[in-house]
Parts: structure tokens; sequence; C-alpha cells
């Protein structure tokens, strides 16, 4: 008979969870010692960065990732981090090592004491498995738990005691068992939304980032051609759901509540789809809705729609919904939308480059299908003006807005997508939470390319402080940083430029090395 390490391998195989992110401690050595060959540990050395990691692995694949944690020591240095995965819907299935059974309640060294309570309420779900028999199943749970809508990240600790005890024979099924959701509308349903988009006089689509984690960003524009409308990305978006050169595209609504309601107004229907309503950010209050305004709300998550302030939901899978609503909706009889203008001119100072030329710059000469991931917070409007985003899974953002997520994930997503080109785009202030993971990618040679926007200072908080009217306010300025000193100390390649010409020819000689590398950039300062 296996035992429940051998029970537990072959069941993450079965679920093609053979990747493990990890930063390992004492109590994780037994289940990774003896390793079957077809897994890949992939080590990193700090565990925000690990479970960052995951995360860009888990987007930028469109499936879960398994991260493997070291006790309570471990688990709380992945918590900052773990935010991002619970609003981007990440299905992680986060493990963690526990001190031998019998001497936990004796708070041993590295007992990790009321495990299942530490990760939460961030975690979908936790548990530690009543005895050692029980752990396949119970990772099985986590798995599918995971998986099923909403997504997200769950826990599991695990007592090392437990992988040399006897699996029990009913492991097996376990192998063989899927979990499906068939969240689909009524007919009732779908006729009552066809109804409600056919007789808007001004309709407006508002699309959030689970219209692109369901790759439904085809039927989003089917939808808009078919409407005649106009489309904005909800606030604070973690991913991009429609092209940003289509002529329905209006941009990124404000994160306020009276900036969402004026970018709004004379809209009599408003449709969310793959969003809350909505994840505001700054406090500038307002009413919720234009008048004469109707919100109707299409999500996957219960949790978005019972907290929603306004509109009526329909919790549903968003890409059959947009699916059959597109099919189903009346062309409109509107004109058809103007084509969008010419990006807006951009031009840099001869010691620094404004961000939206380095953005520009980046828009001509990468590849068509080069996958972004941001974390420069003070450069979001720059970026959203200047890109031609075509193509579904082509930018990924901190879904909470935790630093610390960027540089790693753009690591990982590089790793699920082999065959495309990925991109961070890093600010200066925001590398250095997750700066170890550039050891991870030159180790195991990952071919990502990094970009540090370096302006010095942490910019979006510069303008925070204009907002809240909080001059004066302590460090806020990151100078005298030297990332090509430090990529090279983790041993990537780097360079640094201040002019759009020589990023341009750093970025070509980057294409196609065959290694990480990293362009520090002397950029201007703007505002979000």
């Amino acid at each position: 008979m296996a035992d429940v390490r051998t029970a537990t391998y072959d069941l993450l195989r079965s679920h093609g969870l053979t990747t493990i992110f990890g930063n390992p401690g004492s109590n994780e050595l037994p289940f990774l010692a003896g390793m079957p060959e077809d897994f890949r540990y992939v080590l990193g050395l700090h565990e925000g960065a690990v479970l960052a990691m995951a995360d860009g692995h888990a987007l930028a694949g469109g499936g879960s990732a398994l991260v493997n944690l070291h006790a309570a020591a471990g688990t709380g240095n992945a918590l900052g981090a773990l935010t991002n995965s619970v609003y981007s819907h990440s299905p992680l299935v986060v493990t963690a090592g526990q001190q031998v059974r019998s001497t936990i309640g004796q708070e041993v060294m590295l007992a990790n004491v009321e495990a299942a309570s530490l990760p939460r309420p961030l975690v979908k779900w936790s548990a530690e498995p009543s005895c050692a028999r029980d752990v396949p199943r119970t990772i099985s749970q986590a798995i599918h738990i995971a998986n099923l809508p909403a997504k997200g990240p769950v826990y599991v600790s695990v007592p090392y005691d437990d992988w040399d005890h006897e699996a029990p024979p009913e492991a097996g099924h376990l192998l063989r068992r899927s979990t499906t959701s068939a969240g689909s509308l009524s007919s009732e349903q779908l006729a009552d939304l066809v109804q409600a988009v056919d007789s808007a006089r001004n309709p407006v689509l508002v699309l959030g980032p689970d219209v692109d984690a369901q790759h439904a960003n085809d039927h989003a524009v089917r939808l808009a051609d078919k409407l005649k409308a106009p489309v904005w990305v909800a606030p604070s978006p973690s991913r991009c759901p429609f092209p940003t050169r289509h002529r329905s595209f209006r941009g990124v609504l404000p994160a306020a509540v009276q900036g969402v309601t004026d970018a709004l107004d004379g809209h009599d229907l408003v449709l969310v789809a793959g969003a809350p309503v909505f994840r505001y950010h700054q406090y500038v209050p307002g009413e919720y809705l234009p008048d004469g305004a109707r919100l109707i709300h299409l999500t996957s998550d219960p949790g978005e729609a019972a907290r929603a302030p306004m509109g009526e939901a329909l919790v549903c899978d968003i890409a059959d919904a947009l699916s059959r609503l597109a099919d189903e909706a009346a062309d409109a009889g509107r004109p058809a939308l103007p084509p969008l203008p010419d990006f807006p001119s951009v031009g840099g100072s001869s010691d620094a480059v404004h961000p939206a030329e380095l953005f520009a710059t980046l828009r001509d000469i990468a590849p068509e299908d080069a996958v972004y991931v941001k974390e420069s917070t003070a450069t979001t409007g720059a970026f959203w003006s200047q890109m031609d985003l075509t193509r579904q899974g082509s930018y990924f953002f901190p879904a909470a807005g935790g630093l610390g997520f960027g540089l790693p994930a753009a690591v990982g997503a590089q790793l699920a997508h082999p065959e495309r080109q990925v991109v961070g785009l890093i600010g200066d202030g925001s590398a250095n939470y997750g700066i170890t993971a550039l050891w991870t990618a030159a180790h195991y040679r990952i071919p990502v390319i990094v970009v540090i926007l370096k302006n010095g200072t942490y910019g979006a908080l510069r303008w925070f402080a204009k907002v809240l009217d909080a001059g004066g306010t302590p460090g806020m300025d990151v100078p005298g940083i030297d990332f090509v000193r430090i990529a090279g100390g983790y041993g990537v390649e780097a360079t640094s430029v201040r002019t759009a010409a020589d990023f341009a020819t750093a970025f070509k000689d980057a294409l196609g090395a065959g290694r990480p590398t990293l362009i520090e950039v002397e950029t201007e300062l703007t505002e979000p």
C-alpha cells in the first residue's frame, strides 16, 4: 500500500500540479524528500516572492498553482502577497509544513499553533487534516474548492510525520474525482437581460478582470459591436478585458464614487460584467449612479453580488452569459461609434524618459503578443493612454494594490508562457518588495524582461499626499538604489538607460536572449 506522500503526489499529478513554488524549512523536508522526477521545484528566496510567482503563473496559465511554505513563519511572510491572490480570484493551493502531531499542543519550536486560523480571513478555505489518513482527501478538497466559483486561494497545514503513514485504500478514488460548476442563466433570466439591453436608450458596458480570466473578451467585443455601446474597464483593474484600440474603448473608470458617476452620466443602463461594483480607492463621495440609470451586475462571485451597494446582480458564468447575450441581443439602430483618435504625442527630457514615451516605445518594438505585468502605480494613466492590448491574458496588475506582486509575478507568468515574452514594468519603490525573484529568474534561466521605472520616490504616494492634503509626510523617497548592481549580484544581466532610444536598443537586445534581463530606466515623475 502507498504511503500518504506517494498518494498525495499521485493526486497532485492528476490535477496537473507538478510545479511547486516554495521556500522550504525543516517541516517541509519529509514531503519534498524523494520528489518524483516529473515534478519541478521552483525556489524563491522569500515567501512573499514565492507566492507572487505562483500567482503570476496561475493567472497567466489559467489554472491552479501549488505553493509550499514553512509553518507559521513562512505563511506570515506570504500573507501580504496573498491579498492580491484573493481579489484576482487566483486558485492557489497553499500548503505549509506543521510540527509532529503529538508535539503541537506543547507549542514546540516551529509548531504552527491553530494553523488553519492563521491565513483567515484571506483564504477561501483553510484546514489541517484530522489525521494522517485524511491528508490526501483534505488536499483534494482544497484543490476543488480553489477552482469552484468564485475561485480563490486555499490553505492546508500538514504535520510532517503524516507523510510516512500508510494511505487509505479509498485514496485512489480521489484521482478520478471532478467538480464543475453549471452556473448558467435560465432562459427567463436571459430573456429579461436581453430585453433590458434592447430597450436601453444609451447603454454602457463596464468590464472587469473575470472577463479576461474566463476568456470572454471576444464575446464582450461582439456585444459592444451589436449595441454600438462604449466600454469602460472597471476601476482598479488587475487584467485587461477589452482591446484598448477598439472604437468602443473609453479607458479605465476612476476609483472613486463621484468619478464613476460622472463618467457614466447620461447612460440609462450600466451593464457590469466580471467586476465588483465597484472597487473604489480614493474617497470621493457622491451618488452611486447617475439619475435614471439602471445597473445590472453579472458576476461569478456571490460575495461580490451580496456586498454591492446598488444594482441587480446575477451570479453566473461570465463567459456563458456574455456569449449568449451577444447572440440574442438585437443590433442597435444607433450610429456606429467613431474610431479612436491617434495616440497622444509624447516626449521626454534630456535627463529622463517620460513614462508615456517609454510605453509608446514598447508599443512599437515589443512583440504583439507580449504579456505585461505592471506594478508602477504612478504611471497608470500613461500606460492606458499608450498601449495597444488586443489579446487575452496580456496584462496583470496587483488586484489588492499590495506591493511585491509585480516582479515575482512576471517571473511566474514567464514560466507559464514560454511561447510569449513577458515584460515586467516595475516601479523602483515596488521592486524592492520582490527583488529576490531575480535570483529565481537567473537560477532557472527564465527569460523575463524586467523594466525598472526609476524616479527615486513613491510616486503614487506623492499624489495621494495631495489628495489627502497630507503635506510633509516622511518616507516618500527612495534615492540612490542601483538596480543594475543589485541585478548583477543575483546573476541577471542589467543595464541603465536615460533616453527612449537607448531603452529601445536595450529592449531589442533582451528579446530572444534566452535569459532574464533587467533594464533600469530613469523616468520622470508622473501622477496616476
